[in-house]
This record gives C-alpha cells, structure tokens and sequence, in this order.
C-alpha cells in the first residue's frame, strides 16, 4: 500500500491516521516474516540432527549392520514426512473445540490432514499468515522425525526390517502427534496454551520436548528393546555384559557435537517467534549449553569412580542426557537451575543404563537411559525450578505467580500438572508401543533369524558388507571379516553405548 501524501486543511488528521495504519500493516507483515524465517531456520537445525544421530548410531554398530543403520535413519526422516503429511500434523495440531468449551476430546485434531483446508490453503488468511503455518509444520516435522530416530538405535542389529517400517509409521503418523496434540496444542487437555480449562490451573509446560518428544521415544524405545530381545552374545548364561565389537569412537563423538549444535534450533527456536522474544531465546541456548555441559562432566565422573577410566561414551552420553533433561525446562528456569538439572541427569544416566544392564535389557545406544529418564526428570524439574519471572516470558505473565515451580514458593500446581503428564505419556506411549510392536511380531516378525544376525544385515539384506573394496584383478577383497585385516582389528569393544 502507497504512502498517501498529507496536506493541511480538513482531512489531514484521517490522512495521518491512514498513514500509521498502513505502516503498521507494513511491520505487522515484516515481524511476521522475521518469525516465518526463525522457524524455517529453526527446522533447518533440527533436521541436522538427523545427522548426529546418523553418526552415532554408525559409530556404536559392528562392522556387518553399518547399511541397515542407516537406511533406517534416511527412512526416519523419509517416513516421518509422508506420516506428518497425512495425518501426523492433522492430529498434532488440528483444530479442536477443547479450546473453547472444554468439554470435547482434548486428544485429537480435526483438520490439518494432507496440508490441505483453509489452515493451509488460503480463505482470508493473508500470505504473511499462511507462511508462518507452513514454516511451522516444517519445524514440527523436524521433531516427530527426531522421535522416531529415537528407537531405531535401541533395536538396531537384530530388528527385522518390516518391524522398523511399522514403528516409524506407527510413531510418527500416530503415537507422537497425540502427545503433541494433549500437551501442545491449544486444543489439548494437557495445554498451557490457552486461558481456560487448564490442568491443575496451569497445564503442562514442556518446552521444547523433553516429555512430548524424548520421552515418548525413549518409552517406545524401552518397549522395543524389552520386546524384540537382546543381540546374540550380548549377555552371558549366567547374565554377565559381553562387550560386543562397536565400528567407531570418531562417529560417536562427531555425532555427540552434531546433536549439541542442532539442540540450539531443537531449543532455542521453540520460542516459535523471534520478535519480542529475544531475551527468551538467549537465555534457552544458555541454559541448554550449561546444562548438557555439565551432564557430560557429571557422568564422566560417576563412570570414574566406577570403572576407574575417563570413558568417552560416559562424557557423550552424558551432554547428551544433560540436554534432554533441559529441554523443557529450558524457557523458565535460571541459569543455576539449568546446571542443577543436567548435573542431576548425569548421574540419572549412568543409574538408569546400569539398571538396564542387570536387567539384561539391550538397549545398543542407551537410547532410554538417555532420553526416557532423563527426559522424566526434566518434565519433573519444571514443577520445582520453574522461576515466575522466566515463566511470565516464556508463557503468560497472569499466572506466573501460581504456575513457577515450588522451590519459589508458588505451590504444588505446576508440579502436579508435570507428574500427570508424565503418568500419561508412561501409559499412552507404553500401552500403543506394545500393542504396535506385538502386532509386528504376528506379522512381519519383530527379529530377523539367528542366522541373518550371525551374518550380518548389511550382507543379507543390504548387498554386502559396507566396507569399500579393493580389487585386485577380477577378484573383490572387503576390509573386513574375512578381507585385508583380521576380525574386529579396527573396531572397539565397549560396555557401554552411546545414544
């Protein structure tokens, strides 16, 4: 719209008056577009992650499954994206009347399916408004992939192929986006986005996931793990851990520093805006720093103490429990908040993966010591580290003085909403896990044969080992098990994992 030129004499106050209101419109439209790039930028991030997953589930393989490792973490992504395209978003986020009456499902969203309707499509919605809705179903995305990468390291070198196809679309199209939609959806019973018909007067405060996302995949991951059954050798007659053959340090720690510099969009950017959220965002990348710094710091240490090493898996996993931890809590506690979560998420790391091992649980990449515990202490922490002042920035100033956690002295109601939450997602998640996977199991079958396992799936399934050839006139020589070096020669042997 022209900027009108004002002269003196009658009219000249509306002209003014039509001016400042095209100028407005003009900001309103450029803010707009400043928080559609946020999100594009944010979601750019998040799928990075992609990559450290990549890296670290590779990196705790043997030799032979190098392949099948990763077609399943290029399928995350694949799969999750035609999932969330046809009913993932709709559930997520479509809309539901819960808004308003708060006497309707609270479950489940009603349009949004196949980027289709007036959400996406137009009506009387401007093109600045309808950018940042399909920026944010691409951020949103990101993170329903990120769930499902979560299991597929749990179950990796013994899970069946037609297995894995059911869980990623199972996780993605349906699980996950129910959570999304009780705990982030203005329309979900579980919500702090809205005024009315809140739980526990508050409603639930993740975030940016360590519920919604971590734990939902840590719990599937559970369930898959218990369910599918431990690698041949992993564990001895009598239950002693075998350390089996893992492909590579370099990975794990590459992936470990991919994952940290993707959490700063996984984090920071769920302010979903920029504008008039700055201090939010900063002080979100800050406290996740701290956190998942001294996370690495205190695991290395509990593994010191036991083991009588400096273990590197310990320090990953470690940073990487300590960031999970404060992923929900990232946008209303302090700084010294911040490091007594991740401090408190080492240690819950290494109890949690140490229980599963005498549990004879085989979970490769220690995906729910890392993202299901400590995922359910970062929900628990909002309830007692939530600050009123933070929480009035990240969510809404009215209720801060009833809604910031205990230890400030603002009651029980944030706590008890975080610990129904957490009951919720242990049922939901772990209830539709086990039937999903019991229906693979009568299916497609949860493992593959003793055999293929034996062989390895990169040979069996995936057209040989992974590992590059050297030719040597018409005869092809790998580098691994029965090529130029001996068994296991380039591989570490470990008794821990990184996830």
């Amino acid at each position: 719209m022209a900027t009108t030129v004002c002269v003196d004499g009658i009219g000249l106050a509306a002209c003014i008056n039509e001016n400042l209101n095209a100028e407005m419109g003009r900001l309103d439209d450029l803010a707009l577009s400043v928080n559609t790039f946020w999100l594009l930028f944010g979601a750019v991030l998040v799928f990075f992650m992609q990559s450290g997953f990549a890296f670290l589930e590779v990196g705790c393989v043997q030799r032979k499954n190098q392949k099948n490792i990763l077609i399943k973490n290029v399928f995350d992504a694949s799969i999750g994206a035609l999932a969330w395209y046809v009913a993932g978003y709709g559930i997520a986020f479509g809309y539901d009347s819960y808004v308003k009456t708060g006497d309707t499902n609270g479950f489940i969203g009603t349009t949004g399916y196949f980027l289709a309707g007036s959400t996406f499509r137009g009506g009387d919605v401007s093109d600045e408004d309808l950018g940042y809705t399909w920026a944010n179903w691409l951020f949103q995305w990101a993170f329903a992939a990120t769930c499902a990468t979560i299991v597929s390291g749990a179950v990796m070198e013994r899970i069946s192929f037609g297995c894995y196809l059911i869980y990623a679309v199972t996780l993605t199209g349906f699980i996950y986006p129910i959570m999304v939609h009780m705990t982030w959806s203005a329309g979900g019973w579980m919500s702090a986005f809205r005024e009315d018909f809140l739980l526990s007067r508050c409603g639930v405060v993740d975030f940016a996931g360590s519920g919604v996302v971590h734990m939902t995949g840590g719990v599937a991951a559970l369930v898959g793990a218990v369910m599918v059954g431990p690698r041949a050798g992993r564990f001895g007659p009598s239950g002693e851990v075998r350390a089996l053959p893992q492909l590579s340090w370099v990975y794990q720690a590459i992936g470990t520093l991919f994952l940290w510099f993707g959490w700063y969009g996984f984090n920071g950017v769920s302010t979903l805006l920029i504008t008039g959220k700055g201090l939010v965002a900063a002080k979100v990348m800050i406290n996740s720093t701290l956190s998942g710094a001294i996370g690495g710091l205190s695991s290395t240490l509990v593994a010191l103490l036991m083991n009588g090493y400096i273990d590197p898996a310990a320090a990953n996993n470690g940073i990487l429990s300590g960031f999970v931890a404060i992923t929900g809590p990232s946008g209303v506690v302090q700084p010294e908040g911040a490091l007594l979560i991740g401090f408190i998420a080492g240690l819950i790391y290494q109890g949690a993966s140490n229980l599963l091992l005498k549990l004879r649980i085989d979970d490769v990449v220690n995906a729910a010591p890392v993202h299901l515990f400590c995922g359910m202490w970062g929900m628990f922490a909002v309830g007692l580290l939530a600050e009123e002042h933070n929480y009035g920035r990240a969510y809404y100033e009215d209720r801060a003085d009833i809604c910031c956690g205990a230890f400030y002295g603002c009651g029980g109601n944030q706590l008890a909403a975080q610990i129904v939450f957490i009951l919720v997602n242990l049922a939901w998640t772990g209830v539709t896990s086990a039937i999903m996977f019991t229906v693979a199991k009568y299916t497609v079958g949860l493992r593959v044969s003793k055999e293929v396992e034996e062989m390895g799936m990169d040979s069996s399934k995936h057209g040989g080992l992974a590992d590059y050839a050297h030719t040597e006139g018409n005869k092809s020589l790998d580098n691994s098990r029965n090529g130029l070096f001996p068994v296991g020669a380039d591989e570490i042997h470990v008794g821990s994992a990184v996830a």
